[in-house]
């Protein structure tokens, strides 16, 4: 089993050098040809500060063969356009990636499905690579085909996978969370206040779970490291990109122009215009991800967003089940 890993952001390229020093066969695809020679002829990444990059990259797709694990960790909505590109399909994919592509609506196994038509499976949970890349403490959930093969292959000795069989439920919690850490950011740009900062956090996974139940996910899943886990860690990293995001909004700066000038994907501006989309032909109560978009998109104030969902109607706290 050989790992092809489409992507040399931060994530990918930590993930393919923890693979390599676990004794894995892995090859780095970048897109860009001056990354590739950083990596390959300085041992440096743009992306990941610190660390020495030993493992081998290239900017060749034709490199990718029917017998390789395709590592998909490339911004959700350029997936498709590389799949398409794919000379051979692999074995199965391994997608990192967080989001749902706005276009057609669809999670990352359904793009996979139509295209590829291989096994799948989904990682994802509080990982940031800064952290990984220390080897510091981290736990993760996988999901999908030939799971626990993969378990055994990907875990270390401070990465630890868990495994589920709802694929659904951790990729819409992965996506979903970076729209809800934008909101945790906003607080945090105008005051930082830890009362509703808690409140946010805690409606924003009951709010991810009503929409991902919707879907067919199961509920446990937001209760565990794909959910709740990664929305703890997302709305509160000094590593979140998301919060900075909406840090930078609340303190006057203009978030479609913030958008345009970010050098890495904030993936949770995009997801959100699909799950708005998606909300309203669905009729799903999103009243976090709604204000989300209307502060990015429709210039509305921050704090006005915040004084309108706490005068929205009073209602009970749970939904029945």
């Amino acid at each position: 089993m050989r790992f092809f890993v489409l992507g040399a952001g931060s994530w990918g390229t930590v993930f393919a050098q923890m693979l390599y020093e676990n004794g894995e066969e892995v090859v780095l695809w970048a897109r860009r040809k001056e990354i590739v020679d950083l990596i390959n002829v300085s041992h440096t990444s743009p992306y990941v500060e610190e660390s020495k990059i030993t493992v081998r990259a290239t900017n060749d797709l034709e490199e990718i063969k029917k017998e390789d694990v395709l590592v998909i960790a490339i911004p959700v909505q350029y997936i498709r356009k590389h799949l398409l590109r794919l000379p051979v399909k692999p074995s199965m994919v391994l997608n990192l990636s967080k989001g749902i592509e706005i276009k057609t609506g669809k999670r990352v196994s359904e793009i996979v499905e139509e295209i590829l038509g291989c096994p799948y499976a989904v990682l994802s949970g509080p990982s940031h690579a800064e952290e990984v890349a220390k080897k510091l403490p981290t736990a993760v959930t996988l999901a999908g085909e030939n799971s626990k093969e993969l378990q055994k292959r990907i875990s270390t000795e401070y990465f630890r996978v868990y495994t589920c069989e709802d694929v659904a439920g951790v990729e819409i919690a992965g996506a979903l969370k970076n729209v809800i850490a934008i909101a945790a950011g906003i607080l945090d740009g105008l005051g930082g206040w830890d009362n509703a900062k808690a409140s946010l956090e805690t409606r924003g996974i009951y709010e991810i779970a009503r929409f991902g139940m919707f879907f067919g996910a199961d509920q446990k899943t937001f209760m565990g490291l794909a959910g709740i886990g990664d929305l703890i860690v997302t709305c509160n990293s000094r590593y979140s990109r998301n919060r900075r995001f909406g840090e930078l909004i609340a303190r006057g700066f203009d978030p479609l122009k913030l958008l345009e000038s970010s050098h890495q994907v904030v993936e949770g501006a995009f997801t959100v215009k699909a799950v708005m989309k998606m909300a309203k032909e669905n009729k799903i109560d999103m009243p976090i991800s709604e204000e989300v978009y209307r502060v990015i998109y429709e210039r509305k104030s921050p704090l006005q967003s915040m004084r309108d969902l706490m005068r929205r109607s009073l209602k009970d706290e749970f939904w029945a089940s």
